[in-house]
């Protein structure tokens, strides 16, 4: 049985009293009150045309005797579900999915919580590794792959993760990619494929450039500040992390996010470095605040080939400088506003560089990039893309009305072919 704590789980409706285009139920690797990223600030935004289920992987609990699939609403018209199972049912993930299905089928159906307010849905995935056991079961109208990430490159990645998902791109109606490199990787296994990079809600971090928002307590370091915001796992380079705290010692480095496949141990202790934990989306702009200089120190591995991280643009829209290795969709997509390092040195050389010659043409020209990179328009456009794939033109005519209107582009749109706009959970 579904736990509703008495939630009102109606769909959206626009003004004139009809249902504005497809509800959305989601099937996500990654659980919505962990970072604000990619999932969040689409889907939220989606929202707001028709309600999202948003159906995460399993927790497995001691306590937990009978399965049940505890519902909640985080955002406006946003469902949150998360599947409650036994621990014993860890060892076996394929009945845990089958499981977790019948229970969204129960939910979603006659005398269920949400029965109704998801007829005729767009099935969106994140993640392959569902598709075997949810794809049609909630006679869904579409399918869409939101593909942010290289999963299988990832650490501690399933072995069957890339054959899941060549079942789930078989099966796909379109397909977005986060990054540039994912395009073309995934333009070969399928047909309609299109690159949203990075998006950025300008206003949010454009708080950081305002004299009145105050940077909190625990990141008032005495300057110089090199600051990052994301999540601390893998994809960063903790030997280039520790070369720098050596080789700028009376800079601090503040490090704002979760550790997530990493032990403490993998972390690089100096005295000024300062590993700070996870913060709320909403305090970001009060930590960037603190930042004389952004950082992007990734490591050039295979979980990094892919990425088109989200922070690039909410740095730029901060409007701070930014050092970043030389990942791939960075080099690509924002350089020169974006200072590449190809080694320790590199890296080292320019931290200082930014920090004692504030470009601020550079500056000017990153928060307009910015201001180009709504979240917005990319939703506009994806929805546009997704009505086409299931057979909707008469809710394209209107979508394109809009996007005429309003005159929003993308920065990517202006130097790829594949045309749209938006990045991970970098």
């Amino acid at each position: 049985m579904s736990k509703t704590s008495g939630i009102n789980f109606r769909g959206a409706r626009r003004a004139d009293g009809g249902r504005s285009h497809h509800p959305i139920i989601v099937q996500s690797h990654l659980r919505w009150d962990f970072v604000w990223q990619r999932p969040q600030q689409l889907l939220s935004r989606f929202a707001k045309s028709a309600p999202v289920l948003f159906l995460e992987e399993p927790i497995y609990l001691d306590d937990v005797i009978n399965p049940r699939l505890d519902l909640s609403k985080p955002n406006k018209n946003v469902i949150r579900a998360v599947p409650h199972l036994p621990r014993n049912f860890a060892t076996d993930p394929d009945k845990s999915l089958e499981v977790v299905r019948d229970l969204a089928i129960q939910t979603l159906g006659s005398g269920g919580a949400l029965d109704g307010r998801f007829s005729n849905a767009i099935h969106w995935f994140y993640t392959g590794m569902p598709a075997a056991t949810m794809l049609g079961a909630f006679n869904e109208v579409g399918v869409v792959y939101d593909c942010m990430d290289e999963l299988s490159q990832f650490r501690g990645a399933p072995k069957e993760v890339a054959r899941r998902e060549r079942l789930l791109l078989s099966n796909a109606d379109v397909v977005f990619t986060g990054g540039y490199s994912l395009y073309e990787a995934k333009s070969k296994l399928h047909d309609n494929v299109h690159f949203f990079g990075c998006g950025v809600d300008v206003d949010h971090f454009g708080a950081a450039r305002l004299d009145q928002t105050e940077i909190p307590e625990d990141a008032r370091f005495s300057s110089p500040v090199a600051g990052y915001f994301g999540v601390i796992d893998e994809r960063l380079d903790y030997d280039l992390i520790g070369a720098l705290a050596k080789a700028l010692p009376d800079y601090n480095f503040v490090m704002v996010g979760p550790t997530a496949k990493v032990s403490p141990d993998e972390l690089p202790k100096s005295e000024n470095i300062h590993w700070l934990g996870q913060r709320s989306y909403d305090d970001l702009p009060k930590y960037v605040k603190a930042f004389d200089v952004s950082l992007m120190p990734f490591a050039l591995n295979e979980a990094t080939q892919y990425i088109n991280p989200t922070k690039t643009l909410e740095y730029m829209a901060a409007g701070k400088p930014i050092v970043s290795t030389a990942v791939a969709d960075v080099v690509r997509n924002f350089t020169p506003i974006v200072a590449i390092a190809r080694s320790q040195e590199e890296f080292i050389q320019a931290t200082r560089a930014a920090v004692q010659s504030r470009d601020l043409t550079l500056l000017a020209d990153g928060i307009e990039m910015a201001r180009r990179s709504s979240w917005e328009s990319i939703v506009r456009r994806m929805q546009n893309l997704i009505h086409e794939a299931v057979g909707d033109p008469e809710i394209v005519t209107t979508i394109e009305t809009t996007a005429a209107e309003t005159k929003t582009t993308s920065i990517q749109a202006s130097t790829s072919a594949s045309g749209a706009a938006a990045l991970p959970g970098a």
